[in-house]
């Protein structure tokens, strides 16, 4: 895994709000292993096409770490992404963040934007590799608790490799930033924090097994009941 911080580039660079940009590159893997989806970004057909999906991350494939993204072969995504630069984000909203005024409302966030062009993974351990990987992002330990894809399933499957080489990562945190003129105005400020918290585990109506640890130990480090 490499800690050289991330380099900016003229597409990565911020133009707006300098100071909330991070190099640091565990900022960018937290990023990412805090994440459950993402957002592709690719041109179809002259068109722009944004498209939600799973990922996986391996931290130690490739020079700068690979983000895997999981599709069917039939996806028009998948099919146009290895010919072009694509952009994926990740974002986390941590908070409502309420000011005196409405033009300084915000939002504390976590968000991450890679570019790279794809590859689309052809051999069948790297490939069974990534989808491993997506599956564990979701649930770490899941990809050994489950039957694996069958040669048929695998056909159907396309994996896609972006290096997290070109990446950048902004953030806010903390309480609203009003004027200073407002500061005796009297409107509630403050921040609502937000979380994404588990439930109880649900069994599926034909299963009759007790929940597994894996499955606990990912709901209860999301809040759930113990």
């Amino acid at each position: 895994m490499t800690t050289t911080p991330l380099q900016p580039t003229a597409r990565t660079s911020l133009r707006r709000s300098k100071e909330r940009a991070a190099t640091d590159r565990q900022v960018l893997y937290d990023v990412l292993l805090d994440g459950m989806f993402c957002h592709l970004g690719v041109v179809v057909d002259g068109d722009p096409l944004v498209l939600p999906t799973a990922y996986g991350v391996d931290l130690d494939r490739g020079p700068d770490g690979t983000l895997y993204l999981h599709g069917s072969v039939a996806a028009r995504s998948v099919v146009a992404a290895p010919e072009q630069t694509v952009c994926v984000t990740i974002t986390h909203t941590d908070g409502l963040v309420l000011a005196r005024s409405a033009f300084h409302h915000s939002v504390n966030y976590r968000s991450a934007v890679i570019f790279g062009v794809p590859r689309l993974v052809t051999d069948p351990d790297e490939k069974l590799h990534g989808l491993n990987r997506i599956v564990d992002h979701l649930v770490p330990g899941r990809s050994t608790a489950v039957r694996p894809p069958n040669r048929k399933e695998l056909a159907k499957t396309s994996v896609l490799a972006l290096s997290l080489t070109e990446a950048s990562v902004k953030t806010r945190s903390g309480p609203a930033n009003d004027d200073e003129q407002d500061l005796d105005l009297p409107y509630w400020t403050g921040v609502i924090p937000l979380h994404v918290v588990a439930g109880e585990p649900e069994n599926n109506p034909d299963c009759d097994l007790l929940v597994p640890a894996h499955v606990r130990t990912r709901a209860n480090l999301m809040g759930a009941p113990s």
